[in-house]
């Protein structure tokens, strides 16, 4: 493929993992301004213009109050009360139709010139499978919190988010393979093994987070590091049967969100010890870097958003972050199985 193919491909990919970013971003919002259920239906091209005279507001708000959530929780809210929360939630939900737009127009365009080949055709066509899922999970959340209860499944919450961090790697993963220069796969070696264990480790510590938003476990224990003076709060044991209080409870979500905290950043620090051990590119190296200043900034992060009852700025930056470690854990295991081609000298 020439360079300007490259490019031009190149650059469609990272915007829409820009995009798949911001979405992200913009839901966090969404969820710490509890704004997620203030649309309660779902047109995919009537949704997408906002209510633009006194009568539409009007006629929007009264479809709200018929909701759980208004009905339960927000009977005071007077229009420009709804307002602030209808805002955030039809950003994300536009943010997700332009999306979809900036891949599908441009994906046609490409494919009719002859830029893709069969193997980025089909890669291609699993971001849109992905995409749709995405989609199908966010109308499915929503739907949990606008039945009886006005709160949305934190299982289906982290569904949702796990699959946009996953969307938005599979495109990254596209792009690095794009644009490097790389040679042929090397078979997985035990570093390499170690990363594919740690990436999976952290997939979970996401699963944890979602469920930490969605079941507001950040609101309980918010002192570190100990648990309100213990090491392992009692509440941690408070449901029975055992297991469902880290499903389903609020201390023992956060303390296994607190233990795979931990445990990320033992694992982040043994692959760094084991990459300087070994003879790395240095591109591997400046990934293993990377890896560990990351990990070690989204924990601390994570520590000062307990502390301070996860205000909004903190909560948004630090599922951002944990979004950022997962994409530069994404980078070192690219770099170890397609490893550069050193430029001749």
């Amino acid at each position: 493929m020439n360079s300007s193919r490259k490019k031009w491909l190149v650059g469609w990919l990272l915007l829409g993992a820009l995009m798949v970013f911001a979405m992200v971003v913009v839901g966090g919002i969404t969820r710490l301004t509890n704004s997620g259920l203030s649309m309660v239906d779902w047109h995919l091209i009537v949704g997408a213009v906002p209510p633009t005279t006194d009568v539409e507001w009007q006629t929007t708000f009264e479809d709200y109050q018929s909701s759980p959530e208004f009905k339960e929780l927000n009977s005071d809210y007077s229009l420009e009360d709804f307002k602030s929360i209808f805002w955030w939630e039809f950003i994300h939900r536009l943010l997700g139709r332009v999306l979809g737009v900036v891949f599908l127009i441009p994906f046609i365009f490409f494919l009719i010139k002859g830029w893709l080949s069969k193997k980025l055709t089909l890669q291609l066509l699993l971001v849109f499978g992905l995409g749709a899922f995405q989609a199908f999970l966010g109308w499915f959340m929503v739907k949990s919190g606008l039945v009886n209860e006005p709160r949305v499944s934190h299982y289906r919450l982290a569904a949702h988010l796990v699959t946009a961090f996953i969307t938005c790697m599979v495109i990254f993963w596209i792009c690095l393979s794009l644009w490097k220069d790389v040679g042929e796969k090397i078979k997985m070696n035990s570093f390499g093994k170690l990363v594919v264990w740690f990436i999976v480790v952290v997939l979970i510590q996401i699963v944890y987070g979602a469920f930490v938003a969605g079941t507001h476990a950040g609101s309980v224990h918010n002192t570190w590091p100990l648990m309100d003076g213990q090491l392992i709060a009692d509440s941690v044991w408070a449901i029975d049967p055992v297991y469902l209080n880290f499903l389903e409870g609020k201390s023992g979500i956060q303390f296994i969100h607190r233990t795979l905290g931990i445990a990320v950043l033992i694992m982040a620090g043994v692959i760094y010890y084991q990459g300087i051990k070994q003879s790395f590119l240095k591109e591997q190296i400046q990934a293993i870097r990377w890896v560990l200043i990351c990990v070690l900034f989204q924990v601390v992060l994570g520590i000062f958003t307990l502390l301070f009852h996860v205000p909004i700025v903190l909560g948004i930056l630090h599922q951002a972050g944990a979004l950022i470690v997962l994409a530069v854990c994404v980078y070192l295991m690219h770099t170890t199985i397609y490893p550069a081609i050193p430029k001749s000298q």
